[in-house]
């Protein structure tokens, strides 16, 4: 009964490892790739909010490190990332006329963040990337209120993408 346990549970790690590669949490990293560096996403959007960029670059790092084995490094790494906050804006969604005799009002409205992403990773250059990756949040209301809780939720869901993108991809 045990050696058939143990068999099973062989069996069972050959299927979720592909070869070649490790599998972390839904992530398939070739071996190879142990370090990476990222540099600091600082904010060119034409509206600057204050802290986007450290929580954007903060976000990035905690994902990989809780996700994968990848270490992250401050000089040169066998992967390199690094971009710029592009955008950051907001603007009616949905317009209504309380009555026909009033002018429309917005009931709400987007947030839009956009991030350039450049993903270098010289042992194999085809799964290299630079693009940008934009997410939005709607809202109602002031701005000033919600902001720092709409970055977040956006801020979660480019890494998201990003970190599918450089790491899912393999």
């Amino acid at each position: 009964m045990k050696r058939l346990l143990g068999l099973l549970l062989v069996l069972g790690a050959l299927i979720f490892v592909s070869p070649g590669c490790y599998t972390l949490s839904g992530t398939a990293v070739p071996p190879a790739l142990t370090t990476v560096h990222i540099d600091f996403f600082e904010n060119d959007a034409p509206i600057v909010v204050s802290n986007l960029s450290q929580v954007f670059t903060e976000a990035l790092k905690e994902r990989i490190r809780s996700t994968t084995g990848i270490s992250i490094v401050t000089g040169e790494g066998k992967a390199n990332m690094s971009g710029s906050i592009t955008g950051y804006n907001y603007a009616p969604v949905s317009i209504q006329a309380t009555n026909p005799n009033q002018a429309p009002i917005a009931n709400a409205e987007v947030l839009t963040i956009t991030v350039r992403v450049k993903f270098v990773y010289d042992a194999d250059k085809k799964l290299n990337f630079d693009q940008s990756f934009s997410k939005t949040a709607n809202f109602t209301g002031d701005i000033n209120s919600q902001e720092q809780a709409l970055i977040r939720t956006i801020v979660k869901q480019l890494i998201d993408d990003i970190f599918n993108k450089a790491f899912n991809n393999w």
